[in-house]
Order: structure tokens, then sequence, then C-alpha cells
């Protein structure tokens, strides 16, 4: 079924590997014209050379940055009908409430969080405009179960949810949807560095997925897809867990 997003303009925020490249690949598989915000600048012409993307240099934390993002794809583009609020960081120095320090508390919750909160702030007033837009923003499935002995990272996946509800109720009436995706553990460079700090937890991780494996970021990318596209039009303030079955199983203690 190509061709679901054909005319659409689509920008994925860190675009340049793992979900977010993944998706921005779909989403272009399937007719839109995709902008991918990242600071990797290399890899990020690299992409959009070899596979017709637009690469914008965007530090997602910076307001002024994220404003010049969505001015020069409307710009460009003539529209921002969906954005994938995707970038995010997963530091070693996380881990229980006791030992982490506040220096990486914010830092998470700049990237996780404030640069949901900004992008979304910049694009939905084109959405408005236009009366229509898909905003699909990557919680995780840490955001409703606990025992990931990643604070900051949880915390500010959980506040990643409550913001989708919220803007998915305020601005329905406008035309626009706002959903959010949960995966479980994804076969990313992100998660590899994570597991690095401790082996232990990668085995711990995938003895709670009913399915067995981790998943693919392509695997990822197809709701992605179906959230960005109208085949989800009646979608909206949904949490769709990606998460090969995990959220459902009782484990008791961590």
């Amino acid at each position: 079924m190509a061709g679901r997003l054909r005319s659409k303009t689509a920008v994925v925020t860190g675009g340049c590997s793992g979900i977010g490249l993944a998706s921005a690949l779909r989403l272009a598989a399937e007719g839109a014209r995709v902008v991918i915000a990242d600071i990797n600048d290399d890899r990020g012409h690299e992409l959009a050379s070899e596979f017709e993307l637009v690469y914008i240099h965007a530090d997602v934390t910076d307001a002024g940055q994220v404003r010049d993002l969505f001015a020069r794809t409307h710009a460009s583009l003539g529209s921002v009908d969906v954005l994938f609020n995707n970038a995010g960081v997963a530091p070693q120095q996380d881990g229980s409430i006791l030992d982490v320090d506040l220096a990486t508390w914010r830092r998470v919750h700049e990237v996780n969080l404030t640069s949901v909160f900004l992008c979304c702030k910049a694009a939905l007033p084109y959405m408005v405009q236009q009366r229509s837009g898909s905003i699909i923003n990557n919680s995780s499935v840490v955001a409703v179960i606990g025992a990931a002995d990643q604070i900051s990272y949880s915390a500010s996946k959980g506040g990643v949810l409550s913001m989708s509800r919220e803007l998915a109720v305020e601005f329905a009436s406008a035309g626009i949807r706002v959903n959010a995706i949960c995966p479980g553990p994804v076969s990313t460079p992100l998660l590899e560095q994570y597991f690095a700090k401790e082996p232990g937890h990668a085995r711990k991780r995938l003895d709670r997925i009913p399915l067995g494996r981790f998943a693919l970021p392509e695997e990822v990318a197809n709701v992605v897809v179906f959230l960005a596209s109208d085949e989800s039009s009646y979608i909206t303030a949904a949490t769709l867990m990606v998460d090969g079955g995990a959220s459902g199983v009782f484990t008791g203690a961590a």
C-alpha cells in the first residue's frame, strides 16, 4: 500500500540513527517529503544525499533552532503535516534516584521531554493553519511499568505520555491528532550503549518480553507510518504499546 503519505511533509527528530532513521526511510517510502533533524551533520548530509531526504541541523533543546527548523521546513516544502518527536538520550549515568546527580536528571529531561514541548510548540501553528496534522511522540514502555532502574529516563517518558494526551484533547477540534508510542527495548545503538553499563540488564529485560526478543527499529517505524497516515484518522490521545507484550506481564518484584 505504498503512497499513503504522498504530498505530506514529515519531520523526524533524531533522524540519523535507530528508530528515527528507520521511520524516516519508511515515511519516505510511503511518499512523504521527509526532513531529518539532528546534530550529527556528517551523517545527516550523507543520508540526505543517499536517500533523497532533507537534513536540517537542529539541537532540539534550543528553542531558536527548533523554530528555525519548522520555519525552514514550511518555507521550502509548503507544509508541516507529520511530526515524529523521536530524539532522546539514555545516559549510562542514569539509574537509581539515590545515585543520579541533578545534572543528569536535567539533561535527560531537556532532551527527552523539553524537546517534545519545543517541537510541538513550533509545529502546531502550521498545523492549526492547515487544519490538519499528526504528531507522534516517542515515549517508552518504562513510562507505564516500573523497575527500569532509569529514574530520569522513566520520568521524562512519563511526561511525554501526559503531554501527548493534553495536546490531543486541546487540538482535536483543529483536525490535529496527537498520539504516543511506547516501544520496549529496540535493537539500536542507544540500547547497546545503555546495556554496556551492565550486561545483566539486557538479560533481565529480555526475560520480561513474551515474544522473546528485542524489537527491530523497522517494527517501530511501521507503527509511526500508521499513525502518520489517514488509516489512523480516528485515533488520537492514544498510547500504543510496541513492546512485545512486556507491559502485560506480571513478574513480581524487580
